[in-house]
């Protein structure tokens, strides 16, 4: 009889309990998921705009060494007309 009791107790106060548990931790799954998909659709988006970030990293680098070179000979003649 004490079984039969149990039994009762379990479905009636237990098991709704791990229900709504179960149904909290599904809903966040799916809002992670939901989060998920749209940062692998802006990551896809983005990597689409940095094909030519190659091609433009050179163009600054060329553009770097040759300022430098000229910022050496302008540091040169300003030391001689200062020393």
């Amino acid at each position: 009889m004490l079984w039969w009791i149990g039994n009762i107790v379990l479905l009636v106060a237990v098991v709704p309990v791990l229900v709504a548990l179960l149904n909290r931790v599904l809903a966040a799954l799916e809002r992670i998921r939901a989060a998920a998909d749209d940062i692998l659709a802006g990551g896809g988006a983005l990597a689409a705009d940095l094909e030519d970030v190659p091609e433009t990293l050179a163009t600054t680098g060329a553009t770097v060494d040759a300022v430098s070179q000229g910022a050496v000979r302008y540091a040169g003649s300003v030391a001689k007309l200062l020393g």
